[in-house]
């Protein structure tokens, strides 16, 4: 099943079930695929739908960091919520394990030795977790094993 058929299926559910903030999330979703959709002119594939996705959720995660920061613990449980309805059209993440095995062979494939490799690890290691890791996470790693 796409992800724009099960958004549908879980639209539907939510409407029955009247879950407002939850149909929310779901229309901001479907929205944000569709508007890609018109921009690029074409349906989406499976991996430019999760590249909006993990935007969203990029999006969202900056937002629960304001709110945190801000004081506003209202808007905080709010955005949280929202996360959690977003992470679940996420492909499951990668365990922190997985994730350095990865950066470690990257690191081997491209001949890293230093800081001044990090971009050349990024680049390399980005494609190959396609949104089942945090880029933030994978940056970190990757800058602790370059140091």
């Amino acid at each position: 099943m796409s992800l724009v058929d099960r958004l549908t299926t879980d639209m539907k559910q939510a409407m029955k079930a009247r879950e407002k903030a939850r149909l929310s999330v779901i229309r901001m979703i479907k929205t944000s695929l569709q508007n890609e959709s018109i921009k690029l002119g074409k349906p989406l594939s499976e991996d430019e739908a999760l590249a909006v996705l993990t935007r969203e959720l990029k999006q969202r995660k900056d937002s629960l960091q304001e709110f945190k920061n801000a004081g506003r613990q209202d808007l905080v449980e709010e955005v949280a919520n929202e996360i959690a309805i977003v992470q679940s059209y996420m492909p499951e993440q990668l365990s922190e394990e997985e994730v350095e095995a990865l950066i470690d062979e990257t690191i081997s494939e491209v001949g890293a030795v230093s800081k001044a490799d990090i971009g050349k690890v990024m680049k390399a290691v980005m494609p190959k977790v396609k949104g089942r890791a945090d880029g933030s996470v994978i940056n970190k790693i990757v800058r602790s094993k370059l140091s």
